[in-house]
């Protein structure tokens, strides 16, 4: 696994750790892009929250601001950082089974051996 594909996912699991950061994801998630303010709308938090948090999953390339329109900033939601997330996990289970499957053919060989 290329090591920028690790800094990635560890990028998207710190932004994620945060419930605001998910509940802000998940806004644009069910509602499309959406402005600062208008996040702050939906949101328990301050427009000052919003963006500083905006900002944090921007780092993580989670979202993205959309041009301007005159001086409202629309921020929409970019899913390549979470499809590196998933295969770094991916990648990671198939070696957990890998493991565990050789610990299985091993306790079941040790059991015959047994009997």
């Amino acid at each position: 696994m290329p090591p920028d594909t690790e800094s990635i996912a560890e990028q998207v699991f710190v932004a994620l750790a945060d419930p605001t950061r998910r509940a802000v994801l998940t806004e644009l998630t069910s509602g499309g892009p959406a402005t600062v303010t208008e996040l702050a709308e939906r949101l328990p938090i301050t427009r000052q929250a919003v963006a500083k948090h905006l900002t944090l999953l921007a780092e993580a390339g989670l979202v993205a601001p959309e041009p301007r329109e005159g001086r409202r900033v629309r921020y929409r939601l970019r899913s390549a950082p979470i499809q590196v997330a998933q295969q770094f996990l991916a990648a990671m289970a198939r070696d957990w089974d890998t493991r565990l499957q050789t610990l299985q053919d091993h306790l079941e060989r040790t059991s015959e051996d047994r009997s």
